[in-house]
């Protein structure tokens, strides 16, 4: 059978035009943010901040908790379809460099949000088998400690370092505005150096999606069909 080269090249035109990402795909980004919003204030109301706390919220605050790690799988599915809706934005222009710690950047964040929630879901259900045993225990102190320390180091400085990759591709290949690339840094170097003297610096990651996301929902929705992205 002869090699039709042209019928080839129809198909593959058509299954991108099929594949093609909607304009609506940037409110995966803003469900990210109210989502993430939700499970931060979730644990911050429910768990307190001191990880030497003895575990009173165990049997007081259980079902708000439960609740907060619940939503994050949820959460995890919005943030990926963020990263596509960014990396469709950039298109051919996407650098390998920056590509390389900007989508590194993003899944270790999402590695590390999953590994704190499933620590958290952990304690909740030994705490349900054996309540004294598991406040008493260095377990308890251990699991508690690790979850801290994941979420208050690790993975704060992950968002830091999307935020500012995604900033600086936005500077060099104008997939979205400079003011936005600003507010990247700035919101950035907070969360680098000030997360400890701000208590609530958890919101500055999901304010700076939900903010990024509605300016690409009302590029996609104003600009007229077969229009990239504006430079």
């Amino acid at each position: 059978m002869a090699y039709d080269a042209s019928n080839e090249a129809a198909h593959d035109a058509l299954t991108r035009h099929n594949l093609k990402t909607p304009k609506a795909a940037a409110i995966a980004g803003m469900l990210f943010s109210i989502l993430l919003l939700a499970v931060f204030v979730l644990l911050r109301i429910a768990v307190p901040t001191d990880p030497k706390e003895p575990g009173a919220w165990l049997s007081g605050s259980s079902s708000s908790v439960a609740l907060a790690v619940n939503l994050v799988p949820f959460a995890g599915i919005a943030f990926l379809w963020f990263i596509g809706v960014l990396r469709d934005r950039l298109g051919p222009r996407e650098d390998r460099f920056f590509a390389t710690v900007f989508f590194g950047s993003g899944l270790l964040f999402l590695g590390m949000l999953f590994t704190a929630a499933a620590m958290v879901g952990g304690l909740l259900m030994a705490f349900a088998a054996e309540p004294g045993q598991l406040i008493d225990s260095a377990t308890y102190y251990f699991a508690r400690a690790a979850v801290y320390n994941i979420v208050n180091i690790y993975m704060t400085k992950m968002t830091g370092v999307f935020m500012i990759t995604t900033s600086t591709m936005a500077v060099y290949t104008g997939f979205a505005p400079r003011w936005l690339a600003i507010l990247g840094y700035a919101l950035a170097l907070l969360v680098l150096f000030g997360s400890y003297q701000i208590a609530w610096s958890f919101v500055i990651f999901p304010l700076w999606v939900f903010i990024t996301s509605t300016y690409i929902l009302v590029d996609n929705i104003s600009r007229p069909p077969g229009i990239g992205a504006s430079v």
